[in-house]
């Protein structure tokens, strides 16, 4: 099988917000990519930059108090970080496109579902026909699985359920048929069946039309069934990447093995569920060391004084820990750090 081509790719990002309080770094130095009709999975807890890297990447970075200070952000051999405004909206929305994870406040209220559809494609293909582009937006809706698109279009977004409102951001985003695809936890406000149809939905327009897909979430479960490989990140940093069934099978950072442990399993009664001991630190709070450093019951002395590289354990697995720099094999046992 031939190897697919990296068609985005993120080197050294670093995305801060200027405050009162000063320079918070809220996506540091991150490094991964994306290949062509590849589901690439990010997870990690709130707040740990999940969101604000999607957005770095689409160009959507409120400025002020956001801006991307270091880094680079390739796509088709052009670093978007550079590129000016008016070339970004070519591409947004057009090569590279976006679910939202509200799609009420995505929505606007005041216009037709139709309105808002046709007005991406407007945007992006200048030379189609009126007849085209309501034909487009009708096809998209139908593609999404959405019942009577051709009523849908005459309605406004309050008169749909949640589940409907996000299968037509699903069909915005597609309209123009993007290579890649960000989804910014697309679920979150559904409830389960509705969670179920729309991951689905993801993955098989993910099949039938190659679209590299950029799936951002908290849920670990939608990681396993949806995704090819796995980011896993904290306080802004990359702390583990590697395929899906090698992290969950053999987790390597201490952060990872808790979170995978903190997930609930049916098949064995437990006293209590496992919790990650402390709290996330606060953005730009910790200047030295490694970030998870605090919480962790396997850090010793390099870990505050240090802040780790990313070691590579095996071919495609890589992890942020001092567990496993060479120098310290020695002195530390790594198997604590394995399921």
């Amino acid at each position: 099988m031939l190897e697919r081509e990296k068609i985005l790719e993120v080197k050294g990002l670093q995305t801060t917000f200027f405050t009162d309080d000063g320079e918070v770094p809220a996506v540091d130095n991150v490094d991964f990519h994306i290949r062509e009709g590849e589901v690439l999975g990010i997870v990690g807890e709130s707040g740990c930059g999940k969101s604000v890297t999607s957005l770095s990447i689409m160009g959507l970075v409120p400025s002020p108090p956001g801006k991307i200070t270091n880094g680079e952000i390739l796509f088709e051999d052009q670093d978007l970080t550079k590129l000016p405004e008016k070339k970004m909206r070519e591409i947004r929305g057009n090569d590279i496109a976006m679910i939202f994870q509200e799609p009420m406040t995505s929505l606007n209220p005041l216009f037709t579902i139709g309105n808002q559809l046709q007005e991406a494609v407007k945007i992006h293909k200048k030379d189609w026909s009126k007849k085209q582009i309501y034909n487009r937006a009708v096809e998209m809706m139908r593609l999404v699985g959405l019942p009577r698109p051709e009523g849908l279009m005459k309605e406004h977004p309050h008169q749909l359920s949640g589940g409907m409102r996000q299968r037509v951001m699903i069909a915005m985003a597609l309209l123009c048929d993007p290579k890649v695809l960000i989804a910014d936890e697309p679920t979150t406000a559904l409830d389960v069946t509705i969670q179920a149809q729309i991951l689905k939905l993801i993955k098989n327009l993910n099949k039938e039309l190659n679209t590299a897909v950029l799936l951002i979430t908290h849920d670990l479960g939608v990681v396993a069934e949806t995704c090819e490989r796995v980011v896993v990140m904290y306080a802004g940093k990359v702390v583990e990447e590697g395929p899906v069934d090698a992290i969950f099978k053999d987790p390597q950072h201490p952060y990872t093995r808790g979170l995978l442990e903190s997930v609930p399993d049916m098949r064995f009664k437990k006293e209590r569920l496992y919790s990650i001991p402390g709290n996330v630190p606060k953005p730009g709070s910790i200047k030295t060391g490694c970030r998870f450093a605090p919480r962790c019951e396997f850090a010793f002395d390099r870990c505050v004084e240090e802040t780790p590289p990313l070691y590579q354990t095996t071919e495609e697995h890589q992890t942020r820990c001092f567990l496993f720099d060479p120098k310290e094999a020695e002195k530390h046992d790594r198997t604590i750090v394995k399921s």
